[in-house]
């Protein structure tokens, strides 16, 4: 049981951080406007805010690691 909900959890945070870099590279992101009930809309302004902070604090990591580097 924890396993599959340790499962979950990961993919979850991993769509969050796909929809995140999809924000950022297209400008495409969920319309979350159209969301009518606010409580869920809240809900999911958060998720998608996690996504946001998991690319971030990935790309960080990958800035100061001497594994990556930047070709331009």
């Amino acid at each position: 049981m924890w396993n599959k909900l340790l499962h979950v959890t990961v993919d979850a945070i991993l769509v969050s951080t796909f929809l995140a870099g999809v924000k950022r590279t297209t400008g495409l992101q969920p319309a979350i406007n159209k969301i009518q009930n606010k409580e869920i809309r809240g809900y999911l302004e958060s998720y998608l805010n996690f996504g946001e902070y998991v690319l971030d604090s990935a790309i960080l990591i990958m800035n100061n690691s001497s594994y990556f580097e930047r070709k331009q």
